[in-house]
């Protein structure tokens, strides 16, 4: 029994609107989010419309969001305020007192963090000096940071999981469709209890409100699910999709959104799973009981009855 969790950042529900959301307007399977959503279970998935701003006014950002999906905790509200960009101390203090890495390392059950680190990553002195929350999640739980000796060994991906990106910055790796990656993927997750894979692409196209990649980004993510749904064994395994806060929905704007963000949730248990949901704050929660593994607290939402 395990949990893969694909983390893609800035996805957001918004209004079906072609014009603005490219999330109506994609030609996908799984990334075609506007206007109601899906029944549950209609196409072998339960998709929730999840609040990520946790009560806390102003617009939801990253740093924060992160943290109280790996965490369980209100982040923000702890703060005081949404955090953009990196982690701060007191982020840190939480992950290394409540993360899902730590949390599971600490109970003796295997966790993987999928994304591979390239050389420049090591040698960037303000990278180092103010990471990601994802980073300093794996660092307070002990974990070592995968590089591409590990991707070329099939034991991580790329953030963008094709490998164009490194190429175009002189890498000597093979170009992968979305298909093979998720497969890959898949395979990484079948030998550990818990994996996160992180996809920021999105967040950034967001930023830059470019329709035409934001539509070739959704493309690609359809495929990557696809080959990860297929190589999981779904009468075994849960297949988990959030995000931290909305942006690529609305692309009238540069900024963030408050809109909520889809959880998407496959697998034998995943109505039970997905009963648990409400807001960003109870991903870390409900993957912790499902692998039997006490939280440290009460459940954000209770289990209720399929």
């Amino acid at each position: 029994m395990s949990v893969l969790f694909i983390f893609i950042d800035g996805l957001g529900l918004g209004p079906d609107d072609r014009e603005i959301n490219p999330l109506a307007a994609a030609s996908t399977r799984w990334f075609r989010l506007a206007g109601s959503l899906p029944a549950p279970g209609a196409d072998g998935r339960v998709v929730v419309a999840t609040d990520a701003t946790l009560g806390v006014p102003g617009l939801p950002q990253s740093a924060t969001g992160q943290t109280a999906l790996l965490t369980g905790k209100n982040a923000p509200f702890m703060a005081g305020r949404h955090i953009n960009g990196y982690c701060t101390r007191r982020l840190a203090e939480l992950l290394e007192a409540h993360s899902l890495f730590g949390r599971l390392r600490a109970a003796g059950r295997p966790a993987a963090f999928a994304n591979a680190y390239t050389p420049r990553f090591f040698q960037d002195k303000v990278r180092l000096r103010f990471p990601s929350v994802t980073t300093v999640a794996q660092r307070k739980a002990g974990m070592a940071l995968r590089t591409l000796e590990d991707l070329a060994r099939g034991e991580a991906l790329y953030q963008e999981f094709t490998n164009a990106l490194l190429r175009a910055r002189g890498y000597d790796v093979p170009l992968v469709s979305p298909a093979l990656a998720g497969a890959r993927l898949a395979a990484l997750a079948a030998r550990h209890d818990f994996t996160m894979f992180e996809f920021f692409q999105t967040d950034l196209c967001g930023h830059a409100q470019d329709f035409p990649r934001a539509l070739r980004l959704l493309e690609d993510l359809d495929g990557f699910l696809t080959g990860a749904l297929d190589g999981t064994d779904l009468a075994r395994d849960l297949v988990v999709v959030g995000s931290d806060h909305g942006n690529l929905e609305d692309l009238s704007r540069k900024t963030h959104t408050a809109n909520p963000v889809p959880t998407m949730v496959w697998g034998a248990a995943a109505s039970s799973f997905a009963n648990r949901i409400r807001t960003i704050a109870d991903l870390a929660p409900a993957i912790l009981d499902y692998l039997g593994v006490v939280p440290a607290g009460a459940l954000a939402n209770p289990p209720e009855n399929d």
